[in-house]
């Protein structure tokens, strides 16, 4: 995307929330990788679509700094709920705080370690799906909450074009590999309705029937 055509953009999707914009600009000046944050473009269609669906449980692998998660649990129905898994221990202290800045302490139950390990231990059925984790695991990570996800529910994959890399055969990397086989999957899986969005680096979305 062009710049002026993405300064276009955020300007006319209204100014960040205050406390997400502290959390944007936290992640991006102390943590590594801070470029894997959902940032304000996205994290505005994740709030939208949360919205659409109005869901009372929400279960997102992979919360990072926790950007991602407080734009989804804007949308949780009166009584809903978001759980969120992160590997990485080192990054609950960061999104535990700005869970409480934003007011959503207790909306949201944040899990600390191998989503893998955690989801099966998870008894509840969810409504919405959000997909962010280690990109060579999404295909596992689908098959674990698939029956969790309530008919009619959704998943949302992630940086399913992966750069554009997924597009190019030549390109044989083991995470390239791996995206495309969910992508493939994703697409002849007769249990889901698809859509892709070419919001930054792609989402897969997924409607159970």
């Amino acid at each position: 995307m062009s710049d002026p055509l993405e300064q276009y953009i955020f300007e006319h999707l209204g100014a960040e929330n205050s406390v997400l914009n502290e959390l944007y600009r936290h992640t991006n000046l102390n943590v590594i990788h801070s470029g894997m944050i959902s940032g304000h473009e996205q994290g505005r269609l994740l709030n939208m679509i949360s919205h659409l669906v109005k869901p009372d449980n929400i279960l997102e692998i992979g919360a990072f700094t926790g950007y991602s998660a407080i734009c989804l649990a804007e949308g949780l129905s009166a009584n809903g709920h978001l759980h969120t898994i992160e590997i990485n221990d080192e990054l609950s202290e960061t999104s535990l705080a700005f869970f409480e800045k934003a007011g959503m302490s207790d909306k949201i139950t944040l899990h600390v370690g191998d989503a893998l390990e955690i989801i099966p231990q998870l008894d509840i059925i969810f409504d919405l799906v959000f997909i962010d984790a280690a990109k060579k695991q999404y295909l596992d990570y689908y098959h674990a909450v698939f029956d969790k996800i309530r008919h009619g529910g959704y998943i949302i994959a992630d940086n399913i074009l992966w750069y554009g890399k997924v597009a190019d055969p030549q390109i044989q990397d083991e995470t390239t590999v791996k995206l495309r086989e969910f992508n493939d999957f994703a697409l002849n899986d007769n249990r889901v309705e698809r859509a892709i969005i070419r919001n930054r680096d792609g989402l897969f979305i997924l409607r159970k029937k």
